[in-house]
């Protein structure tokens, strides 16, 4: 038999002792109340802790505090701060030269052959983010068959940073789906990436998202388009969790081409939290770091099933690349991680 639950009605601690030993299975309502609040803090830690442990970045490891490796960890900032940051500031430097002095004379002077100049404007791209790979000291080890341009694909990728779209850009002019940003990222997404076919958009405005999915489908099926990448997750993750993959590459029935990237952490960590830091100083963080080490994996192309939901598709694909990538799967909409829930939905549950 269950226990019967009673209201709450005032009583004297005599009351509780002998409540407790004549009715050891009786519930009273003001003692739920009592801890009702404690259960609520302690769910919502739960909850809290399981959502930003995706968006965290681990701290390293101490090893420098003791006599004789402390003086090895003042070596090794001295290379990394005096040394190497110089070298890689001027190859950083080098290449903006470099691409703006060549790309609006190719942008003006071959205005009249649409094919030519967009073949070499991808050329000086792929050479400008060269250049910025290299400005991280970056070894990249690509593994897989190469993608294809042919209409009617669309390439997805777990997402860390936006360096991830310069590690993919150096090898293959992708045109991408991308959130607006401000400054110098803004320029350059505005300007540079539009050239070879990037959707931009804002998150916040529900108009922008209708004429994305609407692009998104005539650039997959248009001919002569560079091949489209999109970051399904929609935010930067730290390369040990993956969040819930958006819906929008998964419900125009083209093929899907998975992309895996995985990041060595032992000689940097390549997490960019927007939230903490702008992406300038994450560059900096990596340009004083010692390398940037990273497998990219290119897995088999996979097209919707018979019946299957554009969720289901979304979520095949996700397993393919957590598989490959060793990430631990959550079901979090990383969408929260730039916005609070509606009030609404938080009263409707």
């Amino acid at each position: 038999m269950y226990g019967t639950l009673d209201l709450c009605s005032p009583r004297s601690e005599s009351d509780s002792d002998r409540l407790t030993h004549e009715h050891p299975g009786k519930l009273r309502l003001c003692d739920l109340l009592d801890i009702s609040a404690t259960l609520t803090e302690a769910a919502g830690a739960v909850v809290d802790d399981s959502f930003t442990r995706c968006f965290n970045s681990l701290p390293p490891d101490p090893w420098n505090w003791n006599i004789y490796l402390f003086p090895l960890w003042c070596f090794g900032v001295i290379t990394r701060y005096l040394i190497l940051f110089p070298a890689r500031l001027l190859i950083i430097a080098v290449g903006w030269i470099v691409f703006l002095s060549c790309y609006p004379v190719v942008h003006s002077l071959f205005k009249g052959h649409h094919k030519l100049r967009r073949k070499l404007e991808s050329r000086l791209l792929q050479l400008f983010c060269g250049f910025f790979v290299a400005s991280w000291t970056g070894v990249i080890k690509y593994h897989g068959p190469r993608p294809s341009k042919r209409p009617g694909l669309v390439f997805v990728s777990n997402h860390t940073s936006m360096i991830d779209f310069f590690i993919l850009e150096q090898m293959t002019v992708f045109a991408g789906i991308m959130q607006k940003h401000n400054g110098w990222v803004g320029f350059m997404q505005g300007t540079i990436l539009e050239s070879v076919g990037s959707i931009l958009f804002n998150r916040s405005e529900a108009k922008d998202r209708e004429i994305v999915a609407k692009r998104l489908k005539e650039h997959v099926y248009g001919t002569g388009n560079n091949p489209l990448l999109i970051f399904p997750e929609g935010t930067c993750v730290n390369n040990q969790y993956s969040v819930m993959f958006k819906k929008g590459a998964f419900e125009i029935g083209c093929t899907v081409c998975p992309i895996a990237i995985k990041y060595n952490k032992i000689f940097s960590d390549p997490f960019w939290n927007s939230r903490k830091h702008s992406f300038s100083v994450h560059l900096f963080r990596l340009m004083t770091s010692w390398a940037v080490v990273c497998d990219v994996y290119f897995l088999e192309p996979q097209k919707p099933r018979p019946g299957e939901t554009p969720i289901e598709f979304a979520e095949r694909v996700r397993d393919m690349i957590c598989a490959r990538a060793g990430l631990k799967k959550v079901d979090w909409d990383g969408f929260l991680k730039h916005s609070r829930p509606s009030p609404k939905l938080l009263e409707g549950n």
